[in-house]
């Protein structure tokens, strides 16, 4: 196991936790006393914790999960749920103005260059459900449970929550999940394509670990290039610009982007004709 260690930036958080170790980020919601549920602030500091991980040249590889074994998270606090949306302890909150900030730090993971892995123990229900889903892998212990509740407490994910999970699990098993708002074992979730593997919750961290250690042996630059373009079919126009702008990264490392970036510095015109013309 990694020798996990508090990452830079990561010790003023209260809502969640966030560790390095060995190429690995972990970040963990750490409010077990509602089975990791999430309020504004949590989703403030997940935020911050995954572009920490981004830009850490050292992390290839992001697990999420949630503090306990009894859930990796249980979605929105209730008790906080005002009119239109979750009320944190910031300005707008006095002002009675909710947030649904979460959506934000969905396309944020799912927009992350790394390889982000669920590692769900217990509860993965309703936006906490959600978060899952958009993770690009899932290993699930064997008493975890899946769900969605958002039509029981008034509530519902129209995007990745409904769309992505459709292209997960097909559209009438997602239908299901969300019409009928019934819960799901480990096993049922990995026959359904909605998680990778399921072990025993003793060996969930080592299970999540091993894999993690198996795409750091991978490309890091093929292993961004394969999630931009496994996004861009569900994705529309963002997921495009995401693969576009990967594109670019490379064109950039080359020769041939550099040459025009080096003719222009030099104020000479570009000498592109000592590059082949590929078919």
């Amino acid at each position: 196991m990694p020798a996990w260690a508090t990452g830079a930036g990561g010790e003023k958080f209260t809502d969640i936790t966030y560790q390095v170790g060995d190429g690995m980020a972990k970040i963990a919601i750490n409010r077990p006393e509602v089975r990791n549920a999430f309020r504004p602030q949590t989703i403030i500091e997940l935020q911050e914790a995954f572009s920490l991980a981004r830009d850490n040249s050292d992390v290839g590889v992001i697990i999420f999960t949630g503090t306990g074994d009894e859930a990796f998270c249980s979605g929105g606090d209730i008790s906080v749920r005002g009119d239109d949306g979750y009320l944190g302890e910031d300005p707008l909150a006095q002002k009675g103005i909710g947030r649904l900030n979460v959506l934000d730090l969905q396309i944020q993971i799912r927009r992350t260059p790394k390889p982000v892995v669920a590692m769900v123990a217990g509860w993965a229900i309703g936006g906490g459900h959600v978060l899952h889903v958009v993770c690009d892998l899932t290993i699930a212990a064997d008493n975890a449970k899946f769900g969605q509740t958002g039509p029981m407490v008034g509530s519902f994910d129209g995007g990745y929550g409904s769309g992505l999970l459709a292209a997960s699990v097909g559209q009438k098993k997602a239908r299901e999940i969300w019409f009928m708002t019934r819960q799901y074992d480990a096993h049922e979730a990995l026959a359904m394509g909605l998680v990778n593997t399921v072990v025993p919750l003793k060996e969930l961290e080592a299970e999540t670990v091993s894999w993690c250690r198996e795409m750091l042996r991978n490309s890091p630059l093929a292993l961004r290039l394969l999630k931009s373009s496994m996004n861009a079919a569900d994705d529309g126009l963002a997921g495009i610009q995401q693969l576009a702008g990967d594109a670019t990264l490379l064109f950039y490392l080359s020769e041939e982007g550099q040459e025009g970036r080096d003719a222009y510095k030099e104020k000479r015109a570009p000498d592109f004709g000592k590059f082949p013309k590929r078919p």
